[in-house]
């Protein structure tokens, strides 16, 4: 397999879904806590990264044994398994070890924290496979915007905050003979999913554009996804209706005092994100459209990730 083929097998391009909000809760841990660990950092961005490509690959290997209409659509050309003729066992073998070094990487992450990452860990690793893999794998439910959504915009967030700060009780479990105890500051957790949600929204939305775009081949490949269960005008609403949440979100966070006022600084892109919007709306596309969800995405969230690394500098 070519760096090429590799490259396309795990859609190298999207996993900017992941690294916005690692960057975001890294740039949060320094601005709210005034923490930071490079070696936990170090061990959390491999770990991230590897078993983000680990699923996309699973992803598009489920998508091709499972595929029934398999000319049009572009099937060809996107999947990578077919374009470049690849063998199933190297696929297999890519999506092994990069498995493989995800674990790795996660089981020092734990050792250097606490049991709190081995959990969210274990319970994220545990959702990526479903996500792609099983009877009835969750990218093939009506269900996918949700987990993708709250899993890459707020788990992993999360995570990254906590291993920089993993010592300040922000959620700790304790097991002493036989009494397990649970301690969480619910208002930091909060904060924490305020702070998020901007990347909850914008993750899910990448993923609702993209099933928008994909209902007519979904139907033929019986993947039963949340637009083809509300049907396509419904689903153009909540896509555009939800960008408002995100907006005000972020007028939230600092009436609350959570994030500075520079944030705010992130409104200015509710003109291009409305006009990119109206793009789609206009026509629902693969190869044109589809893209300006993640345009969306990354113009948001990189806005806010400066915001809140010039906030940290200047310690407003």
């Amino acid at each position: 397999m070519s760096i090429a083929s590799f490259f396309k097998l795990v859609e190298i391009q999207t996993k900017v879904a992941s690294v916005i909000p690692l960057s975001l809760g890294t740039i949060y841990a320094v601005y709210h806590f005034h923490h930071f660990n490079l070696k936990n950092f170090i061990f959390m961005l491999v770990s991230l990264l590897t078993f983000d490509m680990a699923t996309t690959a699973i992803n598009n290997y489920i998508d091709y044994k499972k595929a029934i209409k398999k000319e049009g659509y572009g099937y060809e050309l996107h999947n990578a398994i077919v374009r470049d003729n690849l063998s199933e066992f190297s696929v297999l073998l890519a999506i092994f070890i990069l498995v493989g070094i995800a674990l790795i990487s996660g089981i020092f992450l734990f050792l250097n924290t606490n049991v709190v990452i081995l959990l969210l860990g274990a319970i994220s690793f545990f959702v990526g496979i479903c996500y792609s893999f099983g009877p009835i794998p969750i990218s093939r439910m009506p269900l996918g915007e949700i987990f993708s959504g709250l899993f890459m915009g707020f788990v992993i967030p999360f995570i990254s905050i906590y291993i920089h700060v993993f010592n300040q009780e922000i959620l700790t479990l304790i097991l002493r003979g036989h009494v397990l105890t649970f301690h969480i500051d619910i208002v930091e957790v909060f904060y924490i999913f305020l702070v998020s949600l901007p990347a909850v929204i914008g993750i899910a939305n990448i993923m609702f554009a993209n099933n928008i775009c994909d209902m007519e081949e979904d139907i033929q490949n019986a993947r039963y996804t949340l637009p083809i269960y509300i049907g396509k005008d419904l689903s153009l609403k909540l896509f555009a209706f939800s960008y408002a949440f995100l907006y005000l979100d972020i007028i939230l966070l600092v009436v609350l005092k959570v994030e500075s006022i520079l944030s705010l600084i992130v409104l200015i892109t509710a003109l291009p994100v409305r006009k990119n919007i109206q793009t789609f709306l206009k026509r629902q596309d693969k190869k044109d459209t589809f893209i300006l969800a993640v345009k969306n995405f990354i113009l948001i969230n990189f806005i806010r990730v400066i915001t809140l690394i010039v906030a940290s500098i200047i310690n407003l």
